[in-house]
């Protein structure tokens, strides 16, 4: 197999995954000797779930975003539990992840001593996914859109996860006081200060991600041809402030735009102004055309694009690529941009787990590359 790209070290190489009743798996042992390793066989045979798992194997809910008790195997106990053996920058590890029926949370183990979060998983490997869910993001909901770049973010900065749910707990907080027109004026301003201060940094972790996001993407268009570099901007009240000015600056103007608008804000019901309400844009580079204009197939590539080169972006400031789950990735790509794909991610030295319904599709998987079958419970090597 070919060496990643000269300057780059490979990233971590998870060898082994167990899992045992989670999801369609009663017990799974799959030992995985590849960097590049396509899951193929029918729809509902259980691939998804194999990527779900890993992608558990750090912070927040997985690529489904499902209810942890809805990943327990159905007629189970209601527990589950998935174990991991790799090698990465720091040697060897073992990582574990496993969920009590009852507990609201799961528990996750490093080496086989507990960790206070899953968070802590991310000293070892960090992950990038893309789903068929993902195939609508830039015309759907803003939301959806945010979600993505808070992932992207996340593989940058682990201290993001944490940021973004202390800022929501703020505004739910806050949100209520002002259904009671009576609430404490001084609590509100407390409030509002928490939410100024780490939303405001919360705009700022995502501006910067924008900002060296599409600065790789324009310096690597060649690097990620054929799939398009995509052009990125954040619209947002709090991000545009922070363009120009320092950032205490923009938390005095949030906080006090908070207070001049708890009227309004308490009419509509939410807050309305915030990075809540941001949206990140995306246009397709080298037609100049906002991404939601384009083609279903055009759309696609320039994702796979946006997603090749976040997982550029994390090997230059990390030193090593992540670990890339791409659920259905070659369905709609035709031969030679599935052969390019394979060839980027190898020379991306990143492991990347690759799902599609028929073997065919990974016929240009490079020397080295592993296809195997999945089906009824079973992941069988094929190649």
């Amino acid at each position: 197999m070919q060496e990643a790209e000269p300057g780059r070290r490979p990233g971590p190489l998870v060898r082994r995954l167990r899992l045992s009743d989670f999801r369609s798996y009663p017990a799974l042992d799959f030992s995985i000797p590849a960097r590049l390793v396509a899951l193929a066989g029918p729809n509902g045979a259980g691939k998804t779930n194999i990527l779900e798992a890993l992608s558990l194997l750090g912070p927040g809910r997985g690529l489904r975003r499902a209810p942890l008790a809805s990943m327990a195997r159905k007629g189970g106990s209601g527990a589950f539990a998935i174990h991991a053996e790799l090698e990465g920058r720091l040697g060897t590890a073992a990582l574990g992840t496993a969920l009590q029926p009852g507990e609201p949370g799961r528990i996750c183990r490093i080496n086989r001593e507990p960790v206070s979060s899953a968070g802590r998983f991310l000293d070892h490997l960090g992950f990038l996914w893309l789903t068929p869910d993902q195939d609508g993001l830039f015309r759907g909901a803003a939301g959806d859109r945010r979600r993505f770049l808070d992932r992207l973010v996340l593989a940058i900065d682990p201290d993001h996860a944490s940021r973004a749910s202390t800022y929501e707990n703020a505004l739910r907080h806050r949100n209520r006081l002002l259904e009671d027109e009576r609430a404490d004026a001084a609590w509100l301003d407390a409030i509002e200060r928490e939410i100024a201060e780490i939303g405001t940094a919360l705009a700022a972790a995502r501006r910067e991600t924008v900002i060296r996001l599409d600065a790789m993407g324009r310096e690597e268009a060649a690097a990620i041809a054929p799939f398009p570099h995509a052009v990125l901007r954040l619209e947002g009240a709090v991000e545009e402030r922070l363009a120009g000015e320092k950032a205490g600056a923009v938390e005095d103007w949030f906080r006090a735009a908070l207070r001049d608008n708890r009227w309004r804000d308490r009419q509509a019901g939410r807050t309305l102004i915030g990075p809540q309400a941001s949206d990140l844009v995306v246009s397709h580079g080298p037609k100049a055309e906002e991404a939601n204009l384009c083609s279903t197939g055009e759309q696609k590539a320039l994702l796979i694009g946006l997603v090749l080169a976040q997982a550029r972006l994390i090997a230059q400031i990390r030193g090593e690529p992540p670990v890339l789950l791409l659920d259905e990735i070659a369905a709609h790509l035709d031969e030679s941009r599935r052969a390019a794909l394979f060839g980027m991610l190898e020379g991306l030295g990143a492991q990347a787990f690759m799902t599609g319904t028929d073997r065919a599709l990974f016929e240009a998987l490079p020397p080295g590359g592993l296809c195997c079958s999945v089906n009824d419970g079973k992941v069988l090597s094929l190649v």
